[in-house]
C-alpha cells in the first residue's frame, strides 16, 4: 500500500467524521479527496463520492437512529423527492466536461461555508398545514436539493439540514440524524444516475468507504461532546479553503490569482473581525461570524 493510499484512507475517515458530527459536509471533502489525492477523473470522483457517501449515511444514521435522533416520516418523504432530483442531476452531470462540474463544485463549497460561518438566525416556529408538516414545501425543497446532489456530488447535507429544522420544525439533532436518511437516498440515486456513463475503481472506493464508516460510528459518538458553533466554525474555514484550492486548479491563472487573492483577505477580516469584537456584521448571531 503506498502513501497515497494510506492518506486517502486516513481523509477518509475525516469525512466519515463530518457526517456523523454535523449530518452533511461527505461530499464537500470526498470529492476533492478522490479527484487530487486519489487522481480519480472528476465525474468518477463524484460517482464514487456518491457510493462512499450513501454507505457512510446509512452506517451513521442506525448509530442516530438508536439515540431517538430520526423522524422516518419526513425523512422518507423528503428523500424520496431527493431521489428523483438527484437522478436526473446524475443524467444531467453525466454529460458535462469534468472542468465545468468540478467549478460548479467548488461554488457550491464556497457557498456552504459561508452558510456555515454565517450561522442560523433565530426564527419562528414555521406555519404547517392540517397535517402538522408543511409537506409541498418539503417535496419542493427534497427536489432542488436532490438535483444539486446529484449534478455536483455534493450540497446535501448542509442544504437538507436546515430544511428539516425550518420546514419542517425538528430540532438540530434530529435534523442531522434524519438528513442522513435523506443524503443515502439520494446519493444512490444519483450513483444510479452516473453509472450509465462512468465505472469506478471499487477495490479503492471500498477501501474509501471502510474508513470513512469507521469516521462516521466515531462522529456519532462525539455529536453530544463537541460544542456545535465552535464545529461549524472550524469545518466551514475548512471548507472555504477547500473551494479555493479546487477553483485555483480550475480556473486559468490570473483568475485563479484574483480568486486566490480575494478569499485569503476575506478569511483575514474574518478572522480579526472575530478577535477584536467576536462578531461581524454579517454574522447571524453573536459569535457565529
Amino acid at each position: 500500500m503506498d502513501i497515497s493510499t494510506v492518506l486517502v484512507l486516513l481523509l477518509a475517515v475525516v469525512v466519515g467524521l463530518s457526517l456523523g458530527l454535523l449530518g452533511g459536509g461527505g461530499s464537500i471533502l470526498t470529492v476533492p479527496l478522490l479527484t487530487y489525492v486519489a487522481r480519480f477523473p472528476p465525474k468518477e470522483a463524484i460517482a464514487a463520492s456518491l457510493l462512499v457517501v450513501g454507505v457512510t449515511s446509512v452506517a451513521s444514521m442506525l448509530a442516530h437512529a438508536r439515540r431517538g435522533n430520526v423522524r422516518w416520516r419526513t425523512g422518507l418523504i423528503f428523500g424520496a423527492a431527493g431521489m428523483a432530483g438527484a437522478f436526473v442531476g446524475g443524467l444531467v452531470g453525466g454529460q458535462v466536461p469534468g472542468t465545468i462540474l468540478m467549478i460548479a463544485f467548488a461554488v457550491m463549497m464556497i457557498a456552504t461555508a459561508a452558510a456555515m460561518l454565517r450561522g442560523r438566525r433565530t426564527r419562528p416556529a414555521p406555519s404547517r398545514d392540517a397535517g402538522g408538516r408543511p409537506w409541498l414545501r418539503i417535496v419542493v425543497d427534497g427536489l432542488v436539493v436532490g438535483l444539486v446532489t446529484g449534478l455536483v456530488g455534493a450540497g446535501g447535507g448542509f442544504l437538507v439540514v436546515p430544511a428539516l429544522a425550518l420546514l419542517a420544525g425538528l430540532p438540530m439533532a434530529v435534523a442531522a440524524g434524519t438528513s442522513l436518511l435523506v443524503i443515502a437516498m439520494k446519493s444512490f440515486a444519483g450513483l444510479a444516475g452516473y453509472l450509465t456513463t462512468v465505472s469506478l475503481d471499487l477495490g479503492l472506493v471500498a477501501g474509501v468507504t471502510a474508513a470513512a464508516v469507521v469516521g462516521s460510528l466515531i462522529g456519532a459518538r462525539l455529536t453530544s461532546r463537541v460544542p456545535e458553533a465552535a464545529l461549524r466554525r472550524g469545518f466551514g474555514y475548512f471548507v472555504l479553503a477547500m473551494g479555493v484550492v479546487v477553483l485555483g486548479q480550475e480556473l486559468p491563472g490570473a483568475a485563479a490569482l484574483v480568486v486566490v487573492t480575494v478569499a485569503v483577505l476575506a478569511a483575514a477580516a474574518a478572522i480579526m473581525c472575530r478577535l477584536v469584537r467576536n462578531r461581524c456584521p454579517w454574522s447571524a448571531q453573536p459569535g457565529l461570524g
